[in-house]
């Protein structure tokens, strides 16, 4: 549950396009902007969606793992344990 409470945002095209994803590795959100549209080129934006997608779930994993780490420290686990499994 407290994985869905995570979000992080990644963009690409200085901006043109951002997304969001929660800490359950899922897309919550997409924008493109209007100056994106405009350009009319496809495949770029396609590329900058998949690289802003990527951004976003790259930030939503290090929150995740930070967020681990929080929660091993308050159990009194040593940094860096790794549950098995994981």
């Amino acid at each position: 549950e407290r994985l869905g409470q995570i979000v992080a945002e990644g963009d690409a095209g200085a901006g043109m396009v951002k997304a969001k994803a929660n800490g359950k590795m899922e897309l919550v959100g997409l924008t493109i902007s209007d100056e994106a549209l405009k350009l009319g080129d496809k495949e770029m934006l396609e590329d900058l969606v998949r690289g802003a997608v990527t951004a976003a779930l790259n930030k939503a994993r290090e929150k995740v793992g930070e967020e681990t780490a929080k929660v091993g420290a308050s159990l009194g686990l040593p940094a860096g344990f790794k549950m098995p499994g994981s």
